[in-house]
Formats: structure tokens, C-alpha cells, sequence
């Protein structure tokens, strides 16, 4: 398993009957996640100084129940990247810090291909990629069919210091973005995509992983540049195997350039435990 393990504002306190506790920053969250089966306690006894406590409903969704006093936004940083947290509905915070381990990763190809990298990022949510990439010194397009996404992912940026830097927002559904700029002869080097299991476009478009990935990405092969540097799939699908993603970049990219094809878990450490936590899974095609 990959871990995200070189975090200094974040981390996993304790987990237990299906819920987490995070420490974002010195504000303490307890949240649901499916994965925990186990039983270690009561984390609402065990942890005083709990900030929120998000409660699912049975009828869907949930709410957040404010434990003690915390900020409408407040901000965590990992290495030199700044981003901005706030309480969502459906438990999120708007980061996924167990995506670390691929900021990394693109930070570490881009700043070592000695040339100038133009980054597509698709379902870009609020820009944890994107302001990776323009970290190490890629240009980014970043697309998501939410404008309060987009408009989330230009705080980041800006948080970050990095709003001088070559970045295009658009609020578009991916699918049709690719099939315009496969017909404007527009090419990238790196392509970066976190497609849900369902979602809908900005204009109503309606995505569904199980049909419409596989065409996706033989549609990015037409706007691949003639030497990729990497191509990233992250999936949080329930049911959906590390080798499934695996495949679709082997039928794909893998057969078209010369570079390595992978797939892994990704998952988070729990603080003072030798537990970890997975929490999805990725394919990397990356050159060698």
C-alpha cells in the first residue's frame, strides 16, 4: 500500500465502529468512514476536545454537530502547498489528504523532466492536484462541472502563493472539454482524472464510472503529447479493484508508449498504532 505519511497538519488520531478522528490543524473531527469494522472504543469518550462530529442519516446524507467552537474555514499546509478546509455536507472538508502520496509523485516527475509540462487535471474538485503540479512548475487546465468546486480549487491557488503561475479554470463536463480539445489539436503531457462512481455535468450530463472510463481515457489518447510524463486514475468506487484501473492504462496508454503501468491502495497511517487506513486506489502509468 502507498502510504501518506509525511504530513505535519494533518492526521488519523483514533478509529473505531465506523468513524474517524481527525486532527486537521488542531481542529479535531470525528467522521464516518465504511472501512472502519473494528471496535476500539468510544472515540466520543475517549477524546474530549472533539471540535465536530458529522452524523449520517438514514435517509441519506447527514449533518455536522459543532462540539465546541470552530471556524467557518480555517487552513492546513502540506510542505510548501496551503489549502483551505471548511465543514461540507456529506461529512467532507474539501481535501483528501491521503492524495499526498500522488502530489508527491507529480512533483517529483515534473520537477525531474528538465522541460516545460502542461497538466490536465478532470474532476478536478478543489484543485489538491492542480496546485501540486503548478508547485513544481507545470502549467495546469483544471476542469470540474462545479463552479463552487473551481471557485474552491482558486482560493488554493491563491492560499498557495501561485496565482502568477499558468493555470486555466473551467467549469465544463469533462467528456465533452476532452472531444473539444481533441478537435482543437490542444495536447498535454500529464493527465490527472478522480472520476466519481455517479455524477452529473454542468450541464446535466450524467457520468457513470462503470461506462463511461474506459471510453474517457481512450478519448485522452488523443490529446497526449508525443511523450507523456505520467497519466493518474484515483478511484474511491466501493467494489472497484486497483487492477480494474490498472487495465483500462495497459489497453491504453500502455500499449502506445513506452513507460511502466501500475496500480496500488492508498491509505492513511493511524497515530500511535501500527494500523492504516485505506482509503481508495489508484493506476499510474508514468515514463521510465
Amino acid at each position: 500500500m502507498t502510504l501518506s505519511n509525511e504530513w505535519t497538519e494533518y492526521k488519523i488520531l483514533d478509529a473505531s465502529n465506523g468513524e474517524k478522528l481527525e486532527d486537521w490543524n488542531h481542529i479535531n473531527l470525528l467522521r464516518p468512514d465504511p472501512q472502519i469494522i473494528w471496535d476500539n472504543g468510544n472515540l466520543l469518550e475517549k477524546y474530549p476536545n472533539i471540535n465536530a462530529h458529522y452524523h449520517r442519516s438514514n435517509k441519506g446524507g447527514g449533518y455536522w454537530e459543532n462540539l465546541k467552537k470552530t471556524p467557518a474555514t480555517w487552513q492546513v499546509h502540506y510542505k510548501n502547498l496551503t489549502f483551505n478546509i471548511k465543514q461540507m455536507g456529506f461529512k467532507h472538508t474539501g481535501l483528501f489528504p491521503e492524495q499526498a502520496a500522488n502530489w508527491d509523485f507529480m512533483i517529483d516527475k515534473i520537477k525531474n523532466s528538465n522541460r516545460q509540462i502542461k497538466v490536465l487535471n478532470l474532476f478536478a474538485y478543489t484543485g489538491g492536484a492542480s496546485v501540486a503540479c503548478l508547485s513544481a512548475g507545470a502549467s495546469v487546465v483544471h476542469v470540474d462541472s462545479s463552479r463552487g468546486m473551481v471557485d474552491w480549487a482558486k482560493e488554493n491557488v491563491r492560499s498557495s502563493h501561485l496565482d502568477d503561475r499558468p493555470i486555466r479554470y473551467l467549469v465544463d463536463d469533462v467528456v465533452k472539454f476532452v472531444k473539444r480539445e481533441i478537435r482543437r489539436g490542444n495536447q498535454y503531457d500529464a493527465i490527472i482524472m478522480d472520476p466519481p462512481s455517479y455524477g452529473r455535468g454542468s450541464n446535466g450530463e450524467v457520468w457513470d464510472i462503470e461506462k463511461d472510463l474506459f471510453p474517457l481515457v481512450e478519448l485522452c489518447m488523443n490529446i497526449l503529447s508525443d511523450d507523456p510524463l505520467f497519466f493518474i486514475i484515483n478511484s474511491y468506487t466501493t467494489g472497484l479493484s486497483k487492477h480494474v484501473m490498472e487495465n483500462i492504462l495497459k489497453l491504453t496508454i500502455g500499449k502506445k508508449y513506452c513507460g511502466k503501468v501500475y496500480s496500488d491502495e492508498i491509505g492513511l497511517p493511524i497515530k500511535d498504532s501500527d494500523l492504516i487506513l485505506p482509503c481508495g486506489i489508484y493506476a499510474r502509468y508514468e515514463k521510465e
